[in-house]
């Protein structure tokens, strides 16, 4: 049976089973930050505070756009972690973690500027 994707299971052996299901449960984590950073800035933008309406719109972007791109990277993640575990490589690092915690940190400078410049 072929499994998706191939890239990933065509190579090495089958891990223990608990190792590929963490991996799996960080990726659907993941998503879950995905969806709250997407409502977190659909919130910020549609809840009409009394903010400065540039920094408002650059931080409800930011959210947006970085939980657009956190599930994309999510899934390169589990699929380089899952085949390093398949083949017997070391668990490569992965930027997600610090690459959303800039974004919302961004976000969060945007919004406190917003309220100081409101």
């Amino acid at each position: 049976m072929q499994r998706f994707p191939g890239f990933v299971y065509r190579h090495g052996d089958e891990p223990d089973p608990r190792f590929s299901l963490a991996n799996e449960r960080t990726f659907l984590a993941w998503l879950r930050t995905a969806l709250a950073l997407i409502a977190s800035g659909i919130a910020l933008e549609l809840l009409g505070l009394d903010l400065h309406p540039g920094l408002r719109l650059a931080a409800s972007l930011l959210l947006i756009a970085a939980g657009v791109l956190t599930p994309v990277l999510g899934w390169v993640n589990w699929a380089q972690t899952e085949r390093a575990m398949r083949v017997g490589r070391p668990l490569p690092s992965s930027l997600l973690g610090p690459a959303v915690g800039v974004a919302v940190a961004v976000a969060g400078v945007l919004v406190v500027l917003s309220i100081v410049f409101a």
